[in-house]
């Protein structure tokens, strides 16, 4: 088991936005959380990455926990996190913004090899790559985002609502990016509002309502569930 998360609560002030949450991910596996806005899920990940600090519960990583890591700790054991809204340096260079992304690692020569690699993910962003973040188009700004992240060679990548914002054609784009991820051998827990977007890519997905998992299991099954199909699916 690569990641899993056991009976985790987390609060603000005296509101509990988490409740008992119980999930796991698998080595080159991708497992979405999916529910409304303000279900929690954005919550989830900032706890994980350890902008966060949970209340009760664990989190493991490669067998270690990791709840009480710093974020550079996390980062270094292999954890990257695409925030949502994507929190560019608006200012910097595109090039600027994707090394940075590498900023804890020391293997140079290996660094620019991997800067390669995130180009076949994003040859549009070659050729921007020396704009401003600012200039760029949202679709461009979100494949910054995950191109930063990349960069720290994650075994375990955090999406959070990659979607967001995005026109029809971009967001297939997005999709066809996480995929190529993942057959790199990347890990993904994807948090989308977009659950035909989140249940189309993942293999496992869990529904997050009020805090609390209320289903999950094959995505093809939650595809297929009356209740997501009413209620996420719009059918």
């Amino acid at each position: 088991m690569l990641f899993e998360v056991s009976n985790l609560q987390v609060n603000y002030s005296a509101a509990e936005v988490v409740k008992d949450i119980c999930f796991t991910v698998d080595e080159g596996e991708v497992v979405t959380l999916i529910g409304s806005n303000g279900a929690g899920k954005t919550t989830i990940l900032r706890t994980i990455c350890g902008l966060k600090r949970l209340t009760i519960g664990e989190i493991k990583f490669g067998g270690r926990r990791i709840d009480r890591a710093s974020i550079k700790d996390i980062v270094k054991m292999g954890i990257s996190h695409v925030p949502q809204g994507r929190e560019l340096f608006p200012y910097m260079t595109v090039i600027e913004n994707i090394k940075l992304g590498a900023y804890l690692r020391r293997d140079r020569k290996k660094v620019m090899s991997d800067l390669e690699v995130v180009y076949k993910h994003f040859p549009r962003l070659k050729e921007r790559r020396h704009q401003q973040a600012r200039t760029l188009s949202g679709g461009e700004q979100q494949m910054l985002a995950i191109a930063r992240a990349l960069m720290a060679k994650p075994k375990l990548l955090l999406l959070d609502e990659p979607s967001t914002g995005l026109a029809p054609l971009m967001i297939q784009e997005i999709g066809k990016v996480a995929l190529h991820i993942r057959e790199s051998g990347t890990s993904i827990l994807l948090v989308e509002q977009n659950a035909e977007l989140a249940l189309s890519l993942a293999s496992r997905g869990y529904v997050i309502e009020t805090g609390n998992i209320v289903l999950q299991g094959d995505c093809q099954k939650l595809m297929n569930d009356e209740y997501v199909r009413i209620a996420y699916l719009g059918s």
